[in-house]
């Protein structure tokens, strides 16, 4: 990286998505002009260990430097997992080496400069409230729940512009509700969760279970919008009531402005139509004003959200 980017100053925002396979970071240029003025990834190498990590973290934030002058004193990270507001220890991360340790505390003191951290969940639903499908469709909204949907089920809450981490840190964990018992025991201890029941690997389970075969979820997805398979169009029926009736549980509590549903089972078109449906059966009203839309921004979100964290 040679040479300062044009446009990069002291209110610019940096934010790092901190992931298991790839550490990405990006500038942008203030809080109320969000364009992006520097974007660059590396390798994680996660299975190097927690030095390491911490180590090509600094790389990153070194290439930021490079192509700032260095006018910045903050950073936001997306982690993927949560930061212990009580400990100060890292926990539920599926890059497991980061578990227990105290990485805010490390990096601000290997970087030199002060860090603001959320889960990834946390800082899609940022990202989008203030840079992506909210910003541009709904710019009066107050209050948005980001959804994830995919390998895990996760979400994040946002009001009036920030993410609310909560007490623990686990604000907008909706996929560790109790959904039913058919999902079967979780890794976090508890039966019957949310993810247990709506996740992709839980839906890919149940259709194996069902048939004696494995298929993809990409698969049953085909398979049962073209009305091949009958236990893949079961398998969609079962995510689309059962998906009804975990989010109503956040549409009574929260009664958010809007709902942004990513991940890759975000992509479903049958949960924005009968999917709908069966929210609309479930929430504690007598019709259903929310919007459920897509996001904007990719894979990108939690970068971006990152950097929100600070401004």
């Amino acid at each position: 990286m040679t040479g300062i980017i044009e446009g990069i100053t002291s209110r610019s925002l940096w934010g790092i998505d901190l992931g298991g396979t790839k550490i990405e970071g990006a500038i942008l240029k203030s809080a109320e002009e969000p364009e992006v003025l520097f974007r660059s990834r590396i390798a994680t190498e996660a299975d190097k260990g927690y030095q390491h990590i911490l180590g090509q973290v600094e790389k990153m934030v070194d290439q930021m430097r490079a192509a700032s002058g260095d006018q910045n004193n903050r950073i936001g990270f997306a982690t993927p997992g949560i930061l212990d507001p009580k400990y100060g220890v890292m926990k539920n991360c599926n890059t497991t080496a980061m578990n227990g340790q105290p990485m805010k505390q490390d990096l601000e003191r290997r970087l030199g400069r002060g860090i603001e951290m959320a889960n990834d969940a946390d800082c899609f639903a940022l990202a989008e409230a203030r840079y992506g499908v909210v910003r541009q469709q709904f710019p009066e909204a107050k209050v948005v729940f980001g959804v994830i949907m995919g390998t895990g089920v996760g979400g994040g809450i946002v009001v009036d512009g920030k993410a609310i981490v909560g007490l623990q840190g686990i604000a907008g964990e909706w996929g560790h509700n109790y959904l039913d018992e058919s999902g079967g025991p979780c890794y976090c201890g508890k039966t019957g969760c949310v993810e247990n029941v709506i996740s992709g690997p839980a839906l890919e389970k149940y259709y194996q279970r069902e048939s004696g075969a494995y298929k993809s979820m990409k698969d049953i997805v085909e398979a049962a919008a073209n009305g091949t398979d009958a236990i893949a169009t079961r398998t969609i029926d079962r995510m689309v009531v059962f998906f009804g009736r975990a989010l109503s549980v956040v549409i009574n509590i929260l009664d958010p402005d809007v709902v942004v549903l990513g991940g890759g089972l975000g992509n479903i078109p049958v949960l924005y139509e009968r999917g709908i449906d069966e929210l609309r059966k479930n929430i504690f009203n007598n019709r259903l004003d929310t919007p459920v839309v897509r996001p904007l921004l990719g894979d990108s979100a939690g970068v971006y959200g990152g950097a929100f964290l600070v401004s």
